[in-house]
């Protein structure tokens, strides 16, 4: 198993990027994904050049502003995967722990890009909410 983080100190309230983040069905911050849906606790979406993602919501917790999720179902079977995704107030400012624990580790890489692409998503949607 791998563990891939992510820290970005980002110019925003911890408020202002959990709005985007809690928000399980909002797609504009993940390139190649035009829609999500949630049911039961479940958010599925396609993304380009991937295919259908389901993905489990274990939790989003608007106190301690963390969410936590595990793929379910991939175009490419993975034996793990556990997302967590952690702000907290830093200088003013939000500082985003994003770590993602995943078997096969040659899933890695994949998992990884599209993580600083999402990252990159985010920043974009954040610098048109100021």
């Amino acid at each position: 198993m791998e563990t891939i983080e992510l820290k970005e100190q980002l110019p925003h309230s911890v408020e202002a990027v959990w709005e985007i983040i809690s928000d399980v069905t909002r797609a504009d911050w993940v390139p190649a994904v035009s829609s999500i849906t949630e049911s039961g606790g479940v958010r599925s979406f396609s993304m380009e050049g991937i295919g259908e993602v389901q993905e489990r919501i274990l939790v989003n917790d608007s106190e301690q502003h963390r969410l936590q999720y595990s793929a379910i179902k991939t175009p490419n079977p993975l034996e793990h995967h556990l997302a967590t995704i952690e702000l907290s107030e830093n200088d003013g400012q939000c500082l985003l722990t994003w770590t993602t624990e995943i078997a096969p580790e040659r899933a890695a890489p994949i998992v990884e890009q599209g993580m600083k692409i999402s990252l990159d998503g985010l920043k974009h949607v954040l610098s048109g909410a100021d």
